[in-house]
């Protein structure tokens, strides 16, 4: 199937998936701090159902449609003919970060949606280190999109 026509639009295409990546990316930063915040909180109280609404929110209305837009986008940039050499190794480990870090997207649903029924199991220690973890993939993801180093 012929692509062409993606090409004019190839700068909108990839100007709309950055925009998309970096909300995806704050939401991604700033979910787990609030399960950090979330954990200090008595069960019930007025901050516990705060923190739901907050959480709520955030996945919602900014996290889950910038995670299908930048999708999206990614997608019609590997189908704008030209933009992409499927035959480097650096697209492959790139999608298989960004599957990831998508995984990482339902795991902090999952999370919420424990907090929003009073039954998170994890500390806020935990929340602190899996805080972490979208910090290296977007470092991992940026290196090899930008350097394709392979």
């Amino acid at each position: 199937m012929n692509f062409a026509f993606l090409d004019p639009a190839y700068l909108w295409i990839k100007a709309f998936h950055i925009i998309f990546i970096v909300a995806w990316m704050a939401g991604l930063f700033y979910l787990p701090r609030l399960y950090v915040y979330h954990t200090q909180t008595q069960v019930g109280s007025e901050s516990s159902e705060r923190f739901k609404v907050m959480e709520r929110r955030l996945l919602r209305g900014i996290m889950n449609p910038a995670m299908i837009l930048t999708w999206l986008f990614g997608i019609l940039l590997v189908l704008t003919p030209g933009v992409v050499n499927f035959h480097q190794g650096w697209l492959h480990a790139k999608l298989a970060l960004v599957v990831i870090l998508s995984a990482f997207h339902m795991f902090c649903a999952r999370w919420r949606k424990d907090f929003m029924n009073d039954r998170n199991k994890h500390t806020e220690k935990f929340y602190r280190i899996v805080n972490e973890i979208p910090t290296v993939l977007l470092i991992l993801i940026v290196i090899l999109a930008v350097v394709k180093p392979f």
